[in-house]
């Protein structure tokens, strides 16, 4: 028989409850009761029906954002885990999220992933960038087998003709299309000079759409290098990943029409600009003829003498001539002397006057004093022309 503290067995219970999967994402309807708001702002309460109750704990870093007023009574839906509080003996539903009975589950963990993101600042309108003007590539994330992609061709190719489209094809819907649009997105951002990515889906059901609302997709377009444009389901469509996109389009087609400008306009803003542009070089030339008739009516009332001030110009342009010969002159004679002097001091000069410089051989010091060198050594002198060989007798 194993007798064990009562610490140690709670550790094994609350071991046992975390384990599992299904208590570590669980969602519980049920009636609030014994509602308590203690000054630290966390919230406790007794989640019940008519068969059981559970105790809960909803921490003010979540309650905090809560939308739902809790109150003895309310029935509610609450999501969180299930785990063991040792110091009471409690098991408890940790609660991170709660909405009023009445919606589905869908709907739920739409408005609890929306409600925690919108925390963290994903949907931030400061972070927002703007789509670029005249985008030169333009990638695209969708299925291409469907038909969202041939219609955001045609409104590029009808719109502006030039822009070049990447195709990143993904699954949009069913297993692995979270991976697959997040891998798509990643890709594109890692291609150099896309402009913009469209995410594009067609229309469907929340089932067909929910891809979209899934955290690692909203989470691989915050992380995007460039802007995003979610163009995902039909005009009433909404997704996460609308909220998190840099601009949410209605529907593809929208997002082709938002993402690129349109020729036939560019052509007519071309030409408006042109015009002005030729009216006012016109205005400039008028006022630039008017200034050059008046200069000339003051240049013929004054009548400069044209041929002294010539004069002046080229007796000072002789004596700078002049000057600076001569400067350069001192300048190159004072060089030469510090050239002279330096050749002078410098060890070529020294060994041309006669001198040597002897080494210990191959590679070794310079032999300084006798103690330097001893009977038998190697040695390699440097003279003015050259090296040789030569040993040491004594």
């Amino acid at each position: 028989m194993l007798i064990i503290p009562v610490s140690d067995l709670c550790a094994m219970v609350r071991e046992v409850l975390e384990s599992d999967p299904r208590l570590g994402d669980v969602w519980v309807m049920g009636e609030v009761s014994n509602l308590r708001r203690p000054s630290s702002g966390h919230i406790y309460f007794t989640l019940k029906d008519a068969y059981g109750q559970l105790r809960c704990a909803f921490f003010r870093r979540d309650n905090a954002r809560s939308r739902v007023a809790l109150d003895n009574g309310l029935q509610i839906v609450a999501h969180g885990y299930v785990s063991f509080y040792p110091a009471n003996g409690d098991l408890q539903l940790y609660v991170d999220f709660v909405h009023e009975q009445g919606v589905g589950l869908l709907h739920l963990e739409f408005e609890r992933l929306k409600e925690r993101l919108a925390a963290e600042g994903l949907f931030d309108a400061s972070r927002k960038r703007p789509l670029p003007e005249f985008p030169r590539r333009i990638g695209v994330v969708t299925s291409p087998d469907g038909a969202v992609l041939h219609d955001i061709c045609h409104v590029l190719r009808r719109r502006w003709p030039l822009v070049e489209v990447l195709l990143a094809p993904t699954q949009v819907q069913g297993d692995g299309a979270v991976d697959g649009v997040c891998r798509a997105i990643e890709n594109l951002c890692a291609v150099r000079d896309v402009d913009v990515i469209i995410v594009a889906r067609g229309g469907g059901s929340v089932e067909d759409l929910w891809t979209f609302n899934e955290e690692g997709v909203a989470r691989a377009i915050f992380a995007a290098k460039v802007p995003v444009i979610s163009a995902v389901g039909h005009e009433t469509d909404y997704t996460i990943a609308d909220f998190v996109a840099d601009v949410r389009a209605p529907t593809p087609s929208a997002a082709a029409e938002l993402v690129c400008p349109d020729r036939a306009e560019v052509a007519v803003r071309l030409q408006a600009l042109g015009d002005a542009l030729e009216r006012h070089l016109a205005e400039r030339l008028r006022a630039a003829r008017a200034d050059v008739a008046a200069l000339r009516a003051a240049l013929q009332r004054g009548r400069p003498d044209l041929a002294a001030l010539r004069g002046r110009v080229e007796g000072q342009a002789r004596w700078a001539t002049e000057y600076f010969r001569r400067a350069i002159g001192a300048r190159r004679a004072a060089l030469d002397r510090q050239a002279a002097r330096l050749q002078a001091l410098s060890p070529a000069g020294t060994l041309a006057r006669g001198y040597a410089l002897v080494r210990r051989a191959p590679a070794g010091p310079v032999v300084r004093r006798v103690a330097d060198a001893a009977p038998g050594d190697p040695l390699r002198v440097a003279v003015a022309d050259g090296e040789f060989q030569a040993t040491v007798i004594e």
